[in-house]
C-alpha cells in the first residue's frame, strides 16, 4: 500500500506496465536464491522468496514477499478505470470477458506444457482427480503468475455476467466487499478465539495451546489437532454470518463519515 501510495502519482498507462512486469516477470526469479548475511536473506525474502530462518536468535517467517504483491494491486488500480464514466456497461463487460477467458486460457497453455508461471509443476497422479488437484495446486506465497491466472481470471469472468444483478444476496455480499479489511481483521481473532473454545469443549488440546509462541506447523501440541470437513464448511459460514451485523455498521458509518479520510485505509 506504502509503495502503491507512490505509484499512483505516475501515468496511468505506466502503472499498468509495472503491473504486468511485476505479475508475469516475477517469476524469472525463481530460481535465485540468496544465501549468507542474515541482513541479505532478510531482504530477498521481503522481496521475493518466503523463507524461515534465526535473526538473532528468533525464528523469523517471511510469508509475504512484496514483490509480486505490488504488482497485483497496480493492476487492481488500473483495473478501476473499467468503472470510469469513459466505460458503458457494455463496453466493460466486452473487456472483462476477453480478460477473463484470456487469464484462464494462458493459464490453461502455460500450466499444460509446465513452461513457466510457476516453480512447482503439476505431474500425473493415482487417479483423474488427483491429477487435476497437481494441476490446479499453483504457488500462492509469493503469488506465481500462474495462481493470478488462475484465480482472478474466473473471478473476472464472474464479474462481467453479475454486474447488473441486483438481489437481496448481492445486496449483502456487497456489504463485504466494502469494507474488506474491516472483515479481515475481525475474522482473524474471532476464528482464533473459536479454535480456543473448541480446544477447550470438543478435544482434548489444551485452550493455551492456541496462545501462539511460533508459527502454527512448528507447534507440536497441535499436532493431530482439527475437525472433519463440515464441520469447518459450517465454521466458516458461521463467522461470515455472524459479522454481517458489524461489517454493515461500519459501511453505514463509513458513509456518513466521509471527512474522516482514516477510514478509507480500514
Amino acid at each position: 500500500m506504502i509503495v502503491l501510495a507512490v505509484l499512483i502519482q505516475l501515468p496511468k498507462q505506466i502503472i499498468l506496465i509495472i503491473g504486468i512486469v511485476l505479475v508475469a516477470g516475477h517469476n524469472l526469479l525463481d530460481n535465485v536464491h540468496v544465501h549468507g548475511s542474515e541482513a541479505a536473506v532478510f531482504g530477498w525474502s521481503l522481496l521475493h522468496e518466503s523463507n524461515f530462518f534465526v535473526w538473532h536468535g528468533r525464528n523469523i517467517l517471511v510469508g509475504y514477499p512484496v514483490m509480486p504483491w505490488i504488482g497485483v494491486m497496480a493492476l487492481g488500480y488500473s483495473f478501476g478505470n473499467l468503472y470510469t464514466p469513459a466505460f458503458t456497461a457494455l463496453r466493460r463487460k466486452k473487456v472483462l470477458l476477453l480478460i477473463g477467458f484470456s487469464a484462464i486460457g494462458l493459464f490453461i497453455l502455460l500450466r499444460l506444457f509446465n513452461i513457466y508461471g510457476d516453480a512447482a509443476h503439476w505431474s500425473p497422479q493415482k487417479t483423474l482427480f488427483y491429477t487435476f488437484l497437481s494441476f490446479i495446486k499453483t504457488s500462492k506465497y509469493p503469488p506465481s503468475l500462474l495462481y493470478v491466472l488462475m484465480t482472478l481470471g474466473p473471478a473476472i469472468l464472474f464479474l462481467a455476467v453479475t454486474e447488473k444483478v441486483n438481489s437481496a444476496p448481492s445486496k449483502i455480499i456487497s456489504v463485504y466487499g466494502r469494507v474488506p479489511m474491516f472483515y479481515y481483521l475481525l475474522h482473524i481473532y474471532l476464528i482464533h478465539l473459536l479454535a480456543m473454545i473448541a480446544s477447550e469443549f470438543f478435544t482434548k488440546v489444551d485452550w493455551r495451546n492456541w496462545v501462539l509462541h511460533q508459527p502454527l506447523w512448528f507447534n507440536d501440541s497441535l499436532k493431530g489437532y482439527g475437525f472433519p470437513l463440515w464441520v469447518v464448511y459450517l465454521v466458516w459460514f458461521t463467522v461470515v454470518v455472524s459479522l454481517y451485523p458489524l461489517c454493515k455498521w461500519y459501511d453505514r458509518y463509513k458513509t456518513n463519515h466521509k471527512e474522516k479520510r482514516w477510514l478509507s485505509y480500514l
